[in-house]
């Protein structure tokens, strides 16, 4: 259903909103917002925008150019489930208040220029996305930056390494490593909280299909979330962290999408499940092909593969997702397909038979990523598979994790750092740039930011462990 102005104003009023907020994500992915009295709610609002600062906004503009405006799509609205006084949220892009002009570095601004790239290929009408979507919840969380002091710590009830402390009482069945896929309570403590956090979603229009426990110790969740459109689904992920986030705050936790926050335990990883339809017709479904697939998807998965390392820098953008995809350990590194398979990039999962399921998953991303660039980035990357008929090569139908030394080394793997993450996008990004969906401003942005203000960060701080490691040489 298509909401227009008026059904918003509707809405509203019929809800008692007193306030309207007005949100827009970030270029690295962080929502932001700010609020208007319920008395501004109009059409006009909607054809003529409201005013921010965007010099002070991560990647965005320079002082002599920060006027912006935000335009609010009536059908992202929904009303804020955890705000006392009743609130409005509508979702917005950002436009140029001179030239009246999408702006090129508004992250939603891209993921429908991706949509519409994909329209004017003529290869589909429309694509679909499934995130899976993992994250921690901790009773506590303490870290510190100094130049002189560096340390973190997170606890939680459900961690191993409560086991032995007392703490009157003590019940016991903490979660080993690894373990946490998935029994239930009292073992899984997280039960309930995990359900508010799907009622909070369902209440806001996001469609959930399943949570559970994951497989890590010390609280870590998923929930997925019903596949829809590019922009939609981007969308609702953000809709997802912040629901996610909040009623964790409501339960006295405090919840992280960062992908490894914990050694010797399981990462955070959104597996992202996509397809192609043009019409009612899944392009990605051949009955007799691989797996039930189509040249198409085959050809998609080539272009997944080949610009895996670029879309990376989008998808697994921070420091931390290369704590998580670390060969050896179960990480989803090596570029190569197969049905069922959970040790390749891409599985095509094979649960259904129907030709409306066949869909394939690309499995290194990570909730770090902002969904619109990220989704965006691997569509661009499909798409050119498709346009170049790039050929994934055979499946590999195997263990991945247990190959020999030798057969493992054919096999192609992700980066290793999100510096030969931004590396490999400064070298591969023409076909991010087709149909402008992707500009230049916004690939140089990207990389000179991350550069300055993550890998260097991080690259010129000594680490507490090189204390352990070297403090005695």
């Amino acid at each position: 259903m298509t909401r227009t102005a008026a059904d918003v104003i509707q809405m509203a009023n019929e809800a008692g909103v007193k306030m309207v907020d007005l949100r827009f994500t970030d270029l690295f992915g962080t929502w932001q917002h700010f609020s208007l009295p319920a008395r501004e709610l109009s059409e006009e609002l909607f054809e003529e925008g409201a005013g921010f600062d965007g010099s002070s906004i991560r990647g965005f503009q320079s002082i002599e150019e920060s006027d912006m405006i935000l335009l609010p799509d009536p059908d992202s609205a929904f009303i804020d489930p955890f705000l006392d006084v009743p609130t409005l949220v509508l979702i917005g892009e950002i436009y140029d208040p001179i030239t009246r002009q999408p702006y090129t570095r508004d992250p939603r601004y891209i993921a429908r220029k991706a949509e519409a790239y994909l329209r004017q290929t003529g290869i589909a009408d429309v694509s679909y996305w499934g995130p899976e979507a993992e994250f921690f919840l901790f009773n506590d969380v303490r870290y510190e930056v100094e130049p002189h002091r560096s340390f973190y710590a997170v606890d939680s009830e459900e961690g191993w390494w409560n086991s032995g402390r007392e703490l009157n009482p003590n019940f016991g069945g903490q979660i080993p490593a690894k373990r946490g896929y998935f029994p239930v309570p009292p073992t899984d403590r997280l039960q309930d909280v995990r359900s508010r956090i799907v009622l909070a979603l369902e209440a806001a229009g996001v469609h959930v299909e399943v949570h559970h426990h994951e497989v890590a110790s010390a609280g870590q969740g998923e929930i997925d979330i019903r596949f829809s459109t590019l922009v939609k689904t981007a969308d609702n992920m953000m809709v997802y962290k912040y629901i996610v986030k909040n009623v964790a705050r409501q339960h006295g936790l405090t919840a992280t999408f960062m992908p490894k926050p914990m050694y010797g335990d399981n990462g955070s990883g959104m597996h992202t499940h996509q397809s192609l339809w043009k019409g009612n017709v899944n392009v990605f479904f051949d009955e007799a092909g691989y797996a039930q697939l189509s040249e198409t998807a085959r050809y998609y998965i080539g272009g997944l593969l080949k610009h895996a390392p670029a879309i990376l820098a989008f998808a697994a953008p921070t420091t931390n997702s290369y704590r998580r995809l670390v060969p050896g350990f179960e990480a989803p590194v090596n570029l190569a397909y197969s049905q069922r398979n959970r040790s390749a990039a891409v599985r095509i999962p094979v649960y259904s038979a129907s030709p409306k399921a066949k869909r394939v998953e690309f499995r290194p991303p990570d909730p770090s990523a902002n969904p619109y660039l990220a989704f965006a980035a691997m569509l661009m990357a499909g798409l050119d598979g498709v346009q170049n008929q790039i050929d994934p090569g055979e499946p590999m139908d195997k263990d991945l994790y247990d190959l020999p030394p030798e057969e493992a080394a054919l096999i192609k793997q992700v980066p290793g750092s999100l510096s030969e993450a931004l590396d490999a996008l400064a070298a591969d990004h023409d076909f991010l740039l087709k149909g402008d969906v992707f500009t230049p401003d916004v690939i140089e942005t990207w990389i000179e930011y991350k550069r300055a203000n993550e890998v260097d960060a991080v690259r010129l701080r000594p680490h507490p462990m090189e204390y352990l490691l070297y403090y005695d040489v």
